[in-house]
């Protein structure tokens, strides 16, 4: 059984009816309830969807609800119209937490577009957050001009795009290479095939740290140490980000650091959380 057919099982997915279209969530719950602990909700990063938390839903489960939303414009979500980044994204976010969490703060944590996109909710929308985590966020002014990534051709075989996804994948979001299997490869084309928002360019802007002084809610920050993005610019994070509450630096991990290194990404949630 695949990865994402064993999430699944163990996931309650909710079609939520918004003005501008529906917006898909999957939940998972503790086996054992309890109140104590506040739900946590998970953004996922440019074009991905829920699977970008594949490896970490079951075990963030185990005490709290854990939420996961296809972004608006990814996965099984619709795309509001005039939404092209993640700053007109934002508070459509913001709505659907407001509808979905009336009474509750939440915890939230993002991964690099959806982390993004949740600081600048935050800013926006303080009232709405416990705690921030951003996970290998762009917007910072830090990241490199360029990644060696490959692009698609309508003449290309099945194996010839296959070859393209195994690349980028090992390109941009992961440092080893023995990790990017034929199932994690299916991950991806299927994500890929959903992005509806694809000429977004903030993210090679420093947008997120300009809006860092709105912030009210304690926010927390986890990177790969060999976060793509990030090469000879990570140590400059957290000055850039001199809001962090903390910073957790992840070894031996790229930018997907929450897939390539559950254990250790857990413990820094964990201590954050």
């Amino acid at each position: 059984m695949s990865l994402v057919q064993t999430a699944l099982q163990q996931a309650q997915r909710i079609d939520m009816n918004m003005p501008w279209g529906t917006a898909v969530w999957h939940v998972w719950r503790p086996t054992v309830r309890t109140h104590l602990k506040k739900p946590c909700v998970l953004l996922h990063g440019g074009s991905g969807s829920w699977t970008h938390w594949i490896n970490n839903v079951m075990v963030l489960s185990r005490e709290r609800e854990v939420w996961v939303l296809d972004l608006p414009g990814f996965g099984d979500s619709d795309l509001p119209e005039h939404v092209k980044d993640a700053d007109t994204l934002a508070p459509f976010v913001a709505q659907i937490l407001k509808q979905t969490f009336p009474k509750t703060l939440i915890d939230l944590i993002g991964f690099s577009f959806g982390g993004m996109t949740a600081g600048l909710m935050a800013a926006s929308h303080p009232e709405l957050l416990a705690t921030l985590v951003l996970v290998g966020v762009p917007g910072l002014g830090l990241m490199v001009e360029k990644l060696p990534l490959r692009g698609m051709h309508d003449t290309m075989t099945d194996a010839e795009r296959r070859s393209i996804h195994r690349h980028n994948l090992n390109a941009m979001m992961l440092s080893d290479t023995s990790i990017v299997t034929n199932e994690v490869i299916d991950m991806q084309i299927a994500n890929v095939a959903r992005d509806r928002m694809r000429r977004r360019r903030i993210a090679h802007t420093d947008v997120l740290s300009q809006v860092q002084s709105q912030w009210q809610c304690p926010v927390h920050g986890v990177w790969g140490a060999q976060d793509a993005l990030y090469k000879n610019t990570l140590e400059r994070v957290p000055k850039v980000l001199s809001s962090l509450t903390s910073f957790h630096v992840v070894p031996e991990a790229g930018h997907w650091v929450q897939f390539e290194k559950p254990p250790a990404f857990h413990l820094a949630i964990e201590k954050i959380l």
